[in-house]
């Protein structure tokens, strides 16, 4: 059975420290803003929204012995930086802690780091959120990535990605097969609609 927001919030604000639960508080918050925007369940949008780091504050070797003891298969690319699978890891807990029963919302908050190709409009509304939330300062161009957001979502999860990439090529760290599968996709839908 599915947990009100209410306990949920109180179970984030036990989980999260106080940093991250103000950012999943934001991204809710933002989530919900895009849903109004792009006509998306507005209770899907903030369920998502704020279960999309309920895994984050756990250390390294926990997330990687919780995927093990729970069946969630680790790609290389996590295991070599296991702060990635908080979002494979979240997507469980939201069904398994939480009783999310919506796979739509397990795949927001599972793609929400990495994206992946032709998502749906609420995994989009995560990615972004994510990213444009009130609290967040410290992306590139992030005051015309916010405008951008409620004009072309495509075009936003776009130039997301291709700052992300730049940020991670700059700092030599791992990319994950997905995003680089979900910018090409994105950047060939970018380029058709121009």
């Amino acid at each position: 059975m599915q947990m009100d927001v209410i306990s949920i919030r109180k179970k984030l604000k036990k989980k999260l420290d106080e940093q991250r639960y103000e950012h999943t508080l934001g991204v809710a918050f933002t989530a919900m803003s895009l849903a109004m925007k792009y006509d998306v369940d507005l209770h899907k949008a903030e369920l998502a929204g704020l279960l999309h780091d309920c895994a984050k504050c756990m250390p390294d070797e926990v997330k990687l012995h919780k995927c093990e003891k729970y069946n969630i298969e680790i790609s290389d690319t996590e295991r070599k930086n296991p702060s990635l699978l908080h979002s494979k890891l979240g997507a469980y807990l939201a069904e398994h802690k939480y009783g999310v029963e919506d796979p739509e919302i397990f795949n927001a908050i599972l793609y929400h780091t990495t994206g992946r190709a032709d998502m749906t409009m609420l995994e989009k509304i995560i990615f972004v959120a994510d990213y444009i939330e009130p609290r967040r300062n410290k992306a590139s161009n992030l005051s015309e990535v916010r405008k951008l957001a409620f004009e072309n979502i495509d075009q936003t999860v776009c130039k997301i990605m291709k700052d992300t990439l730049s940020y991670l090529e700059k700092k030599n760290a791992v990319i994950d097969n997905e995003t680089m599968h979900a910018y090409e996709f994105y950047a060939s839908e970018t380029r058709k609609t121009n």
